[in-house]
């Protein structure tokens, strides 16, 4: 491994080994940045370890030396106490699933070190609370602010849920049509405001019970009923 592709290569692998495994507890020595380059195959001389992290430094990452424990990686785009925040958001939420929650959880996880992320190992009691079972509920919302955003109508099956805990369709299998002009967020629930032309009036649909949404090409309608 030599040149610029050698030097890429190292800046990346010491930028992963210091934002995953180092933080103010836990600084790493210089010996302990080499030991980690040679277990991925990668030399790296001393001189030129402190080369690509005063390259680092250089590019914006905020990498501290605490004499004489080592390097660790200080500023980051979150701190520790605003993680543990948005995971309780996360987990107490009840309109996201509980594998969403999960994933949620591990990508948050990803923006602090590993020993950190152990502290977001958190379980949120709330009372008279069951998480959504709809998996769709995520896109969904990205799906109606994707509408607003392109002023079209939306076209969807809706729903409700049976006591075997399964979305059945309304109308027998009647697809909606709708002009979305907001999102609601009431008693735990999102809302979707629409226009619904058929009954020349402003309608509620809750986002969880909305399966197979498409954005349609046809523009919004409702403007002046909604302002």
């Amino acid at each position: 491994m030599a040149g610029a592709s050698g030097q890429k290569l190292r800046l990346i692998y010491l930028l992963k080994f210091l934002e995953q495994n180092t933080d103010e507890e836990h600084p790493a020595s210089a010996a302990d940045l080499m030991e980690a380059f040679e277990r991925e195959g990668v030399s790296c001389e001393r001189k030129t370890l402190y080369d690509d992290i005063d390259a680092l430094r250089l590019a914006g990452h905020d990498i501290v030396y605490r004499r004489p424990a080592g390097y660790y990686m200080a500023g980051r785009r979150f701190e520790l106490p605003e993680l543990k925040l948005l995971v309780d958001l996360v987990q107490a939420s009840r309109f996201i699933t509980l594998k969403k929650s999960r994933g949620l959880i591990q990508k948050l996880q990803s923006l602090c070190s590993r020993f950190e992320a152990e502290q977001l190992q958190r379980q949120v009691f709330v009372a008279n609370r069951i998480k959504a079972a709809n998996e769709g509920i995520y896109y969904n919302v990205d799906a109606l602010y994707s509408a607003i955003a392109e002023n079209s109508q939306v076209s969807f099956w809706y729903c409700e849920w049976g006591a075997d805990r399964r979305l059945r369709r309304r109308r027998n299998g009647e697809r909606y049509i709708a002009s979305p002009w907001a999102l609601a967020w009431d008693d735990e629930n999102y809302y979707m405001l629409a226009w619904d032309a058929a009954a020349a009036r402003l309608k509620h649909y809750r986002v969880d019970k909305m399966t197979g949404i498409l954005v349609t090409e046809v523009p919004r309608q409702g403007r002046e009923a909604f302002e």
